[in-house]
């Protein structure tokens, strides 16, 4: 069975574009970002392209592309557009790994009535739940384990980023019932090669397996 997996956060800009290019480049998956909010600067599908060293064919163009950086449903909105949830279908990759990446946290609204979360549900794929190493953590990551798991989704386990803070990534983990992954540092600088390094150093490749 091919390995298909969810890369999600507990907010916006916690490192899963990072996270997720890397785990791209490691297992050797297309990598798609369904929604995409903010073209001003650089797409996500971009930044993995070029620290994951992914060629364009492993690039799984967006079902949409927002151009104003906020959550999905506002961002659509102001763009004249409504997202229809039941249009996102996990493509067909021909056997090949696929990366999900989520837009900003889970609870994040795409339209007036549907959370992303309800769409990951739907797919029935397991989650990578990527999470900061700082000062509230835990209550985030908890939060987010707690919803997951009330939607029977199941979780491959917890990537931290950041500093290395080892009672909050201890008790996340064993309150959360969640295995922990490894961690990504901050690197500087943050290159193709920093991370394949970094990524290699803190992970195992069986923990992606299907």
């Amino acid at each position: 069975m091919t390995s298909r997996i969810v890369v999600t956060g507990t907010d916006t800009d916690v490192g899963k574009t990072v996270f997720a290019a890397a785990v791209s480049n490691a297992i050797g998956a297309l990598y798609w970002k369904p929604v995409q909010s903010g073209l001003q600067s650089e797409t996500d599908s971009r930044i993995v392209m070029q620290l994951g060293g992914l060629s364009k064919d492993r690039i799984v163009p967006e079902r949409w592309s927002l151009g104003t950086p906020a959550s999905p449903h506002r961002a659509a909105e102001i763009d004249g557009l409504q997202i229809d949830p039941e249009a996102l279908h996990v493509p067909d990759t021909g056997g090949r790994p696929l990366v999900i990446e989520g837009a900003g946290g889970l609870m994040v609204p795409l339209n007036r009535s549907t959370l992303y979360i309800d769409v990951i549900a739907r797919w029935g794929l397991p989650i990578v739940l990527c999470t900061r190493t700082t000062l509230g953590t835990i209550n985030h990551s908890l939060l987010s384990l707690e919803a997951v798991r009330r939607r029977r989704i199941d979780v491959l386990g917890v990537a931290f980023i950041g500093d290395e803070q080892p009672d909050s990534e201890g008790i996340i983990c064993d309150i959360g019932r969640a295995r922990r992954l490894g961690r990504l540092p901050h690197l500087s600088p943050l290159t193709r090669q920093t991370l394949q390094a970094a990524f290699a150093r803190s992970f195992d490749l069986d923990d992606f397996k299907p």
